[in-house]
């Protein structure tokens, strides 16, 4: 044991307060630091009497681009983002795209806005500090810390439609973070916070920044995001294996067309109700949202392979998808 005599306490008015900070604690105000400024608090109004539902978003750009969650602006007759800085801009909506619950709206104003920089998701890690910046329950810059629990995980969106790259977080997020950032070490980008599961604590999700901002390019070049549409009704099931075995397929399951739409694609194509879809462009399809992932912007007007098991019979169909319209 060590005695301290008087001589040697340690005065702590002779203590600075950066060097009473520890290192986790410096990382977290550092990044408040950066990038609180771009954070914004998100005020929809429905109808020109009440408020509707408000949420968080970033500014990313200096000129007033900003993102959000989708379902924070749904049906939204007007946009108001409330900055740190005490100001309350009216936004326009760009764009947004419920199926992956990313919306991109934009503000005018004549000075530099504060913008936060975009990052990358590829190469975080499982463990790594995270921080989160939004307007839970109406408390304006709020900030939140913990670690990435979990890469490459799964949520469905408002639409039914599989959200993928979802990077799950236990730093807390509440009703109000929804669109605000989720950010690294360096005060980056890596994520847009998307969802809570009610009745648990610790398992919060985010978007990662890469999707965000590939639905963020679409949204400013068309307003929308293109996805391919081939005019099938379908559902998951199980191929029955002496079928696969038969037609040597990699797979356990398959697409089932339950209804085909008229003169769509697939209906031009051949396609009937009861075939069985196993893949596309040499691309096994197993389910519903394989089929989804490969509906990308370019097979719009291209022609495409659809393989599908009907009775005895593998067929290749050619058909030539267009655009979804929702």
């Amino acid at each position: 044991m060590v005695d301290i005599h008087d001589g040697d306490r340690i005065d702590p008015d002779d203590c600075v307060e950066d060097t009473a900070l520890d290192a986790y604690s410096r990382v977290v105000s550092s990044v408040y630091d950066v990038a609180a400024a771009a954070v914004v608090a998100i005020e929809v109004r429905h109808d020109p009497r009440s408020r509707g539902a408000a949420g968080s978003g970033f500014l990313f750009t200096p000129d007033g681009l900003i993102l959000t969650n989708s379902h924070v602006v749904q049906r939204a007759r007007r946009i108001v983002a409330h900055t740190a800085a005490g100001q309350a801009i009216d936004a326009s909506l760009v764009g947004d795209d419920p199926h992956t619950d990313v919306a991109l709206l934009k503000v005018a104003s004549s000075m530099r806005l504060p913008s936060i920089e975009l990052g990358s998701a590829r190469n975080i890690r499982v463990g790594q500090l995270v921080v989160a910046i939004g307007n839970p329950l109406g408390y304006a810059s709020t900030v939140t810390a913990g670690v990435v629990s979990a890469l490459g995980r799964s949520l469905r969106s408002t639409t039914g439609r599989l959200m993928d790259d979802v990077i799950q977080t236990d730093a807390a997020l509440n009703p109000g973070n929804s669109g605000g950032p989720l950010l690294d070490a360096h005060g980056r980008v890596i994520g847009v916070n998307t969802a809570i599961i009610a009745g648990a604590q610790g398992i919060c999700f985010s978007t990662s920044v890469d999707a965000a901002s590939r639905v963020a390019v679409q949204l400013l070049r068309h307003g929308r995001v293109k996805r391919a549409y081939l005019g099938i009704a379908a559902q998951n099931v199980e191929l029955p294996r002496r079928v696969a075995r038969f037609f040597n397929l990699p797979q356990a399951c398959a697409v089932r067309a339950t209804q085909i739409t008229r003169d769509s694609p697939a209906a031009r194509a051949g396609v009937e109700s009861g075939d069985m879809i196993v893949g596309l462009d040499d691309n096994p399809c197993e389910s519903l949202d394989d089929l989804h992932r490969l509906l990308t912007e370019e097979r719009i007007g291209a022609v495409v392979q659809l393989s599908v098991v009907r009775g005895n019979r593998r067929l290749q169909l050619d058909l030539v998808p267009i655009e979804l319209k929702d």
